[in-house]
C-alpha cells in the first residue's frame, strides 16, 4: 500500500519506521526541513508515570493563579479566536475527576506499550540514541505539591506503576553530584529518558534509504473523491496515497479544517535550553514541581525544559517565562549557578495539545482512508514508538495492542 504521512516529527517518523517494516511504500511531507520542531529540544522523558491527562481538577484554578504572574509555567495569551475559546470550553468540561480515571489507564496502556518499543528499538537500532533506565523523580518544596503527588503516587500503584514517597535525605542519596533542597519527592523507578536530538537524526538516516521524503512542502488542500481523499495538493504539486495519516503535531488542526474534521488544538509553547560538558551532574530526570521545569541527564548534557503557553502558532521567546525556569533550578538546586542563557541558546517548540489532554489516534470515520496520529501535548516522544506501532495496526487492520475508545480522533464530533 502507498501511504503519505503529512508531518516528519517523532510521530510521524515512528509511524513510517513501523509502516515500512510492514512493506508499505512510506513518504513523508513536511513544511520544513526536518532539522527542527518540537520533537528535538524537549526533555526526551519516557514516562508511564504520567498517565494524569492535562486536563485535570485543579488545573483551571492553578491556571488562572499562574496566568498573572509573568514568569509563571502556564499562560494563555488572551485573544479573542473563536477556536480558543471552544478549546477552553472543552478543557473545562474534562476538568474532572471522572475524565482522569476513564483516561488514566488508556495513557498508561500505550505508555507501557510504547517504552517496550523502545526497549526492542535501542537493540535493533544501529545507532545511539542515549536511551538509559533510571527512573524519574518528581520533587516538591511545598505541602501542596506534597499531597498532589502522594495522591498521585496511590493511584499509580492502584494502576501496577511502582511509585516511591522519598524523603529529602532519599533525594539526595540518589543525587550525591548536587546538592537538592526540597521537601520530598515521587520515584518512579519504571521511567526512562534518551536524547531527542539524537533519535530524530539516527531514524531520519535509518528511513531514508527505505521510504520517500518531500521536504520543504506544505500541503494547501484535498481532492476528495467517495469518501476517500483522491489526492494531497501542495505547493510542489498533486500527490497520491491509498492511505494518509495526518501527523503534523500543532499544525494538525489547520489541515484538518480542510477536510471539515473537527480536531480542538492548540499550540502550547515550551522552552529548553542545555548546559554542556556538566562536570557535577544530574543522575536521575526530574521534574521540579512548583516550576514545573524537567531535568534531564544526556550524557554528559543537561538540559533544562519548562512552561506551557498556549499562544497560538507563535516563535518568539518570552525571556520572563524563561527567567522562571533559571529561578526554579536555584530554588532546587542552590550551589548549580545557572545563568539566563541568550536568546539565541534557548530552544522553543509548540506541543499539539488537545483540550481533553488525550491523543487524536485513530482511523476516520468520516474519510476512509484517513488516520490520525497527532495531539500528543508534552508526551509526543514518550508515546512516539507505541504510536507508531498502533498506526501501522490500523493500516494493517491486525489486532490493536491496546483499547482506543479514549483516543477517538472524531470524539469532539458527537
Amino acid at each position: 500500500m502507498k501511504v503519505g504521512i503529512i508531518g516528519g516529527g517523532v510521530i510521524g517518523l515512528s509511524s513510517a519506521y513501523y509502516l515500512q517494516k510492514s512493506g508499505h511504500e512510506v513518504t513523508i511531507i513536511d513544511q520544513g526541513d526536518l532539522s527542527e520542531g518540537c520533537s528535538y529540544g524537549n526533555a526526551g522523558m519516557i514516562v508511564p508515570s504520567h498517565f494524569i491527562p492535562l486536563a485535570a481538577p485543579g488545573m483551571i484554578a492553578k491556571g488562572i493563579r499562574w496566568m498573572f504572574n509573568s514568569s509563571s509555567p502556564f499562560y494563555v495569551k488572551p485573544r479573542f479566536d473563536l477556536d480558543l475559546l471552544k478549546w477552553g470550553y472543552q478543557f473545562y468540561k474534562n476538568s474532572n475527576q471522572d475524565h482522569v480515571r476513564n483516561s488514566a489507564i488508556a495513557l498508561k496502556e500505550i505508555s507501557l506499550l510504547s517504552k517496550a518499543m523502545y526497549q526492542q528499538l535501542n537493540k535493533d537500532l544501529l545507532f545511539d540514541f542515549g536511551y538509559c533506565e533510571r527512573g524519574l523523580m518528581m520533587l516538591y518544596k511545598t505541602k501542596e505539591a506534597e499531597h498532589e503527588e502522594k495522591e498521585t503516587a496511590a493511584m499509580a500503584s492502584e494502576y501496577g506503576i511502582e511509585a516511591r514517597i522519598l524523603t529529602p535525605e532519599e533525594v539526595q542519596q540518589l543525587e550525591p553530584e548536587v546538592k537538592v533542597s526540597v521537601r520530598g519527592g515521587i520515584y518512579f523507578p519504571g521511567d526512562a529518558h534518551l536524547t531527542p536530538n539524537a533519535l530524530m537524526k539516527g531514524l531520519r538516516e535509518y528511513l531514508k534509504e527505505r521510504i520517500h521524503f518531500l521536504t520543504n512542502t506544505k500541503v494547501t488542500d484535498f481532492e476528495f473523491e467517495n469518501k476517500k481523499i483522491k489526492n494531497i495538493q501542495t505547493d510542489k504539486g498533486e500527490f497520491a496515497f491509498d492511505t494518509i495519516v495526518i501527523a503534523c503535531g500543532s499544525w494538525s488542526g489547520l489541515v484538518t479544517k480542510k477536510l471539515n474534521l473537527n480536531l480542538p488544538m492548540q499550540a502550547g509553547k515550551g522552552y529548553s535550553f542545555t548546559l554542556p560538558d556538566v562536570i557535577k551532574n544530574i543522575h536521575i530526570p526530574s521534574i521540579l514541581l512548583e516550576g514545573r521545569v524537567a531535568v534531564t541527564p544526556m550524557g554528559n548534557s543537561l538540559r533544562f525544559g519548562g512552561t506551557m503557553e498556549i499562544t497560538g502558532i507563535d516563535h518568539s521567546i518570552n525571556m520572563n517565562r524563561v527567567k522562571g525556569i533559571i529561578n526554579t533550578i536555584s530554588d532546587f538546586y542552590p550551589e548549580m549557578k545557572v545563568k539566563i542563557p541568550p536568546s539565541e541558546k534557548i530552544w522553543h517548540g509548540l506541543r499539539p495539545c488537545s483540550p481533553d489532554g488525550m491523543p487524536y489516534i485513530g482511523r476516520s470515520k468520516k474519510i476512509e482512508n484517513l488516520v490520525l496520529a497527532t495531539g500528543h501535548s508534552m508526551l509526543g516522544v514518550s508515546l512516539a514508538p507505541g504510536t507508531g506501532k498502533l498506526i501501522s495496526e490500523i493500516i494493517n487492520e491486525e489486532k490493536i495492542s491496546t483499547d482506543m475508545k479514549m483516543l477517538d480522533p472524531e470524539r469532539f464530533h458527537r
